[in-house]
């Protein structure tokens, strides 16, 4: 299993996420920026992961506006398609935002 870390314009925890994965777990972690159009090199047995911060400043909802980041459309559809996708603080927000949670923040 191999990690995609999404960092959005504000996020503060990116970095935390990658090293708790790499260093503590010893897993493969791809960085992935919130204008990536490609998960092309995940399958449904990886990992997705929108860490905790304040995305684009938290400006309207906590969230909101992250929903709509180029990448956000991708991990949608790699949710559906069965892929396994980690929300933590903020990034929990951004799922809920985005639907593939229930409820708003």
């Amino acid at each position: 299993m191999k990690f995609g870390v999404v960092v959005f314009p504000g996020s503060n925890c990116d970095r935390d996420m990658q090293d708790a994965l790499q260093q503590d777990l010893g897993k493969e972690v791809i960085m992935l920026w919130h204008k990536d159009h490609d998960l092309s090199m995940f399958t449904t047995d990886d990992c997705i992961v929108l860490p905790g911060g304040f995305s684009y400043g938290d400006y309207l909802r906590c969230g909101a506006i992250a929903r709509f980041s180029p990448l956000m459309q991708q991990v949608i559809e790699f949710a559906n398609k069965g892929g396994k996708v980690l929300g933590v603080c903020n990034g929990f927000q951004i799922l809920c935002e985005s639907h593939l949670l229930p409820g708003v923040l």
